[in-house]
């Protein structure tokens, strides 16, 4: 799939994923009010994170000329992408809505994906990877916070934590450089604030 094709999807909420949903396995479970509202808002803020990072892939495959580099994030933004259906069917299920902001969020995550690529591949890879590692982090804390009884929710965030770990694992085995640590706290404190805003708006 051509990265227009993909951005197109992406902006226009109609993203498709290539892998089956595991969640379609899982019987809907009775959950009270409060535990719905709860689940629809952790899968809106993987939704926006999913489009963050989908802009992110595309902007770093521009920068980047190494045929490796680039099928490596090919696969990954295809990953990425059945996140982003996933967490569009499953908010639509329990009721919820997507960020207004989704094309914001993107803009920025393209500008910086594209940078990235320009210092390198070395970096740009290293890059990846962290946004990777904290990913993950984040998507446990949501699994911690989701309603035990809530299968198919936790299902999807499962399967997309293991994506992310291998996408991090890939970007190593090609050469990723560490980031500089105060490069990891701005990425973690940018998080968090894209991550705070997306809830309520």
């Amino acid at each position: 799939v051509s990265g227009c094709c993909r951005r197109v999807r992406t902006l226009g909420g109609v993203a498709r994923a290539a892998r089956p949903n595991r969640a379609d396995d899982s019987p809907e479970s009775e959950l009270s009010d409060v535990e719905r509202r709860n689940a629809a808002a952790l899968m809106l803020i993987n939704h926006g994170s999913e489009v963050y990072a989908q802009a992110l892939y595309q902007g770093q495959a521009l920068a980047t000329k190494d045929p490796a580099v680039q099928v490596a994030l090919a696969r990954s933004a295809s990953e990425e992408e059945d996140h982003l259906a996933w967490c569009q069917t499953r908010i639509a299920e329990l009721g919820g809505r997507t960020s207004v902001l989704n094309p914001l969020w993107y803009a920025g995550s393209l500008a910086i994906g594209f940078a990235a690529g320009k210092l390198g591949d070395q970096w740009n890879l290293g890059f990846l990877r962290e946004t990777e590692r904290q990913v993950e982090t984040h998507l446990q804390g949501h699994l911690e916070r989701l309603s035990p009884h809530d299968t198919k929710t936790r299902s999807i965030i499962a399967t997309m934590q293991l994506d992310e770990i291998n996408h991090a694992r890939t970007a190593e085995a090609l050469g990723a450089s560490e980031l500089p640590a105060p490069v990891r706290l701005a990425m973690r404190l940018s998080s968090r604030v894209m991550t705070g805003v997306t809830y309520y708006v």
